[in-house]
């Protein structure tokens, strides 16, 4: 297991589209990614929690004229999305190495289009609230990143997560929650997807499972 973390770890290392800590772009991104990075003026999305880039790089292919940041905590998960959106020579794909919690400290208010939650970890337990990446101290961020109708989409298996999710949007007063289902593969909706599975959602399904969607905008900032 080392062996294989070290060789992600200098897999990312040498990575053009993964950002890291040591790396220059990591302390001088935030409010930067068009200017620095893409060099573009093109929006900027970004998967939270992306784990290994399925959706980042899946999205990535779909729309050219947009540009996507997947965000995790783990290098070994964003090394494979990295090797992938590389493949496919996707200059509009890149990774971030980094807590949610400190995101603030890579994104500026107002600078991104629309954020994405793919099958988060529910964190069912009360005990667990403040790790769930719905609960309102993390919409808020989300928020205050998002320009104005800037969107928020949250896909998952959980039905706890997505009443959870429902709720603390509606309380979060920055939130107009546009439209929600609770069985995404029979909802017209499914069309925003783009065919676009990660492999656990194909487990998920293949269960039996329905998987949830919401999607929001931003309004009311102060």
């Amino acid at each position: 297991m080392a062996r294989r973390k070290l060789h992600h770890y200098q897999f990312n290392e040498g990575a053009d589209n993964v950002i890291q800590a040591g790396k220059p772009l990591y302390s001088g991104i935030k409010g930067k990614w068009n200017e620095l990075y893409f060099e573009n003026s093109n929006p900027i999305v970004v998967e939270l929690a992306c784990g290994k880039g399925e959706y980042t790089v899946g999205l990535g292919k779909v729309f050219s004229d947009k540009n996507f940041v997947g965000m995790d905590i783990k290098g070994d998960r964003i090394a494979r999305g990295s090797a992938l959106a590389s493949e496919l020579n996707l200059t509009n794909v890149a990774f971030l190495r980094g807590g949610i919690q400190y995101s603030h400290e890579f994104f500026e208010e107002k600078e991104l289009s629309e954020i994405w939650l793919i099958h988060p970890d529910p964190q069912v337990r009360d005990r667990d609230e403040n790790k769930r990446l719905t609960n309102p101290t993390f919409l808020e961020k989300y928020a205050g990143f998002l320009k104005t109708k800037g969107i928020f989409c949250l896909k998952t298996d959980s039905s706890f997560l997505f009443e959870y999710s429902l709720d603390s949007l509606a309380k979060c007063g920055h939130f107009n929650i546009l439209e929600f289902t609770d069985d995404l593969y029979q909802s017209q909706l499914l069309d925003e997807h783009f065919g676009v599975k990660t492999h656990y959602e194909g487990i998920f399904t293949s269960k039996g499972h329905t998987i949830k969607y919401i999607k929001a905008e931003v309004v009311n900032m102060h």
